[in-house]
């Protein structure tokens, strides 16, 4: 099939580059007239902030229930003066006659003093919008609040709450491109060897992320679902494509034709290209088990993103292999001059220079238009390939190889102190107060710190139902008790509803929202303060609001990641003992890539939760995000299963041809090393770019993503692999009889000699 799929596409290169361009631009014309459907909202099961938010909309109106911003405002002269008022409270009757907004709660309506600071000079007001508003609608009300804000000396106007805090999509991929330009060119040594991965991957995102869009109407995918599109893309496409582009090389130094080298690299490489993808994609739909929408479309996102990049290589990059033929080979110097100032123009735009990109863009543009005329950027340029066995990645093995245990144990040594820090993770959401400090966001969350305490960016509300009689002195007998927990700063007065049939309280904690004491809160009034109280007034009290369903939901997340590890690591296992007929590799490949997940996660710890160098970082202290370590355990794993699947498939196609199962180690190293080490230095640099956006999430993402790749491509490749196959030697493949004839023969190595097809006729 392999092969077939090679030689069509090879023979059938303009029609199958015309149909990837028709898909391109079809996919984005109709995604931009669908628009996106994005949401972020957390559909949790039946826990208690879930049912607090049901007493509320059931018998409150739906108070707290929807999605909430703020309009928080301070006025040196105060909050009172009459200019001020005035400008406000027409403000403020504006909005409330806006599409999607249900109620905005003024600090001058009777009886709301409450959001007026003491001081008098610092005010809010809620704008509830519905549940199920998305980003986009929320902006067009942001904007139209911005537009109508009233222009009066001394008055200072912000937009706080997540549902105003406008997700920025990151621009740092640029600055990745640039990198894996640099590298590939290094590597390789050739303009096309770079370009044509590069290609690929855009194509792959540009169609991937395109399909998030339209799947959003269909699924609850969050905006930034596309930003990690992007991540993954640009990683598996430039992963997989390379992978193709060196073993099409290899074939034609090797003497093939152009075609028979197409058919070859689909054949051996492309194999390996689809059950890399293939356990990527396992990895990723496997956060379907944790039953929650939000974690779902995330996982669905992702997954699209991979099935298009694979897709891509296996049909789009043969083609476009057909087109340079045996020009990937030569490189004028003409190209690399202008592919390195295409990779600085790159880099401007990452780094957001906007006149340095176009400048260099365009002395890029004007240097290939020289080389058709200056005969010295003609030149073509020669590099010598060394023999697999001179190589610096064979002489390496064989060092690891005569010393194993050291390099076993050291490397393993390695990995789990790195990792320690993770034992101490506490997984939690970040507040507002890690927005970045010039964001209107951040701005209304000092303001309300500043003028009403760090606990009132987390209220809480206590809700419950009553029955007929309730002792009213009973439910004041609560409040009391709350009132006394030394973590609350402030609690109501009981609120009963107009039938009497429900009551609710709002408290204001006294520490912030991400604090771990804030959660602390949470738990002791469910499990010590409120339980004697409740008892007596015969009523059970639902602990709600953000920061409860932020808790609520790290715990439900926590409890159901033991059943997502076991699932992704059960079904890869499974999966590579059926492609190279063995029990040991993939059990060691599943423990290696534990321990450097693990390690990766302990940096992650390091920098995001404890905040160590946070003045390089710019990024402060807090929680890590419940569903971080989940996303990044299904990315890392399945690249790092493809990394696996690249460098074994080639020391079992050395093994099975020579018997030899030291020499195999090294000679499999040697011939992959130099691809796995640009993928990975690739990979490296473009997830790591992210450290330099704004968003915490984005931040923690790529440097997880970053520390991952990094230990997995050095520790665990460089060390772990060589000596534990060395040590294991022919048990490697041991494999029992009876289980080698009930599974399935899946053959990933292919043959590295042309399959003879009956050729096409070109179009």
């Amino acid at each position: 099939m392999f092969a077939r799929l090679g030689r069509y596409c090879h023979d059938r290169r303009k029609l199958v580059l015309l149909v990837w361009i028709a898909v391109l631009i079809g996919g984005n014309v109709f995604a931009g007239v669908t628009g996106n459907g994005f949401k972020q909202q957390f559909s949790l099961p039946d826990v208690e902030s879930k049912r607090g938010f049901d007493i509320l909309d059931k018998d409150f109106g739906g108070q707290g229930a929807g999605q909430t911003g703020r309009i928080v405002f301070q006025a040196g002269q105060g909050v009172n003066d009459p200019a001020v008022r005035s400008a406000m409270e027409g403000l403020l009757a504006k909005v409330a006659k806006l599409d999607d907004v249900k109620r905005v709660a003024s600090p001058y309506a009777e009886g709301e003093t409450h959001q007026i600071s003491r001081d008098g000079k610092i005010a809010y007001a809620d704008v509830e919008m519905p549940q199920d508003i998305d980003q986009k609608r929320a902006l067009v009300i942001s904007d139209a609040i911005k537009a109508d804000e009233p222009r009066i000396q001394g008055l200072q106007i912000e937009l706080g709450g997540e549902i105003f805090g406008q997700f920025a999509p990151p621009s740092s991929e640029a600055l990745g491109v640039a990198f894996a330009v640099v590298i590939l060119i290094v590597a390789f040594g050739s303009v096309l060897a770079m370009g044509l991965p590069v290609g690929v991957a855009l194509f792959g995102i540009g169609i991937g992320t395109t399909l998030i869009t339209i799947l959003s109407h269909v699924f609850t995918i969050p905006d930034f679902s596309t930003f990690l599109g992007v991540m993954i893309g640009l990683g598996v496409g430039i992963d997989y494509a390379l992978l193709i582009v060196t073993r099409f090389r290899e074939q034609l130094h090797g003497g093939h034709t152009v075609g028979e080298s197409v058919t070859i690299a689909l054949d051996t490489a492309g194999r390996s290209v689809l059950f890399a993808g293939t356990t990527v994609i396992i990895s990723l739909m496997g956060m379907l088990l944790m039953g929650v929408s939000f974690v779902t479309g995330l996982a669905i996102g992702a997954a699209s993103v991979v099935f298009v990049t694979v897709l891509s290589s296996l049909t789009l990059l043969p083609a476009l292999l057909g087109f340079a033929g045996k020009r990937v080979e030569l490189t004028r110097f003409r190209g690399l001059v202008a592919a390195g100032l295409a990779a600085v123009a790159l880099a401007c735009a990452g780094l957001g220079i906007g006149p340095g990109a176009i400048l260099f863009g365009l002395l890029a543009l004007l240097v290939l238009l020289a080389g058709l005329f200056v005969k010295p950027l003609q030149r073509e340029v020669q590099r010598h390939q060394k023999p697999i066995r001179e190589t610096t990645a064979y002489k390496w093995s064989r060092v690891i190889q005569h010393r194993p245990w050291p390099a076993a144990i050291g490397g393993a040594l390695i990995l789990m102190v790195i990792a320690l820090p993770f034992l101490g993770v506490r997984l939690g959401f970040s507040d507002e107060s890690n927005y970045a400090k010039d964001t209107t966001t951040r701005k209304a969350y000092d303001l309300l710190v500043k003028g009403f305490g760090p606990g009132f960016n987390g209220t809480m509300i206590m809700a419950t139902e009553l029955r007929p009689g309730t002792d009213a002195g009973a439910l004041d007998a609560i409040t009391d008790a709350v009132k006394a927990d030394k973590g609350v700063a402030f609690a109501s007065p009981v609120q009963m509803n107009p039938k009497g049939t429900a009551a609710l309280w709002n408290l204001v904690p006294t520490s912030g929202p991400q604090d771990k004491a804030t959660t602390d809160l949470v738990h002791r009034l469910r499990d010590n303060v409120l339980p004697p109280a409740e008892k007596a007034a015969g009523v059970d009290v639902a602990v709600t609001g953000t920061v409860a369903v932020q808790t609520d939901f790290s715990a439900y997340l926590a409890s159901r990641m033991p059943y997502f590890f076991a699932a992704v690591l059960g079904l890869s296992f499974i999966l590579l003992m059926v492609v190279f007929r063995s029990l040991l590799v993939p059990l060691k490949a599943v423990i290696m890539n534990l321990l450097s997940i693990s390690a990766a996660y302990g940096i992650v710890v390091m920098l995001f939760q404890w905040g160590w160098g946070s003045d390089i970082t710019h990024v402060q202290p807090a929680p890590i995000e419940p569903w971080a370590p989940m996303m990044l355990f299904a990315i890392v794993f399945g690249l790092s299963m493809d990394y696996e699947v690249f460098l074994l498939s080639r020391v079992r196609e050395e093994w099975k041809r020579t018997g030899d199962s030291h020499a195999s180690v090294a000679d499999g190293l040697a011939a992959t090393a130099k691809v796995i080490t640009a993928a990975a230095l690739i990979m490296v640099f473009v997830f790591g770019s992210f450290i330099l956006e704004n968003n915490r999430v984005v931040k923690l993402m790529g440097v997880g993503l970053a520390a991952a790749i990094f230990l997995d491509a050095t520790v665990v490749r460089m060390l772990l692999v060589p000596a534990t196959m060395e040590l294991l030697g022919d048990k490697n493949w041991w494999l029992p009889k009876w289980l080698d004839r009930a599974l399935p023969n899946l053959d990933v190595e292919g043959h590295a000699e042309p399959v003879v097809e009956p050729a096409l006729e070109p179009v």
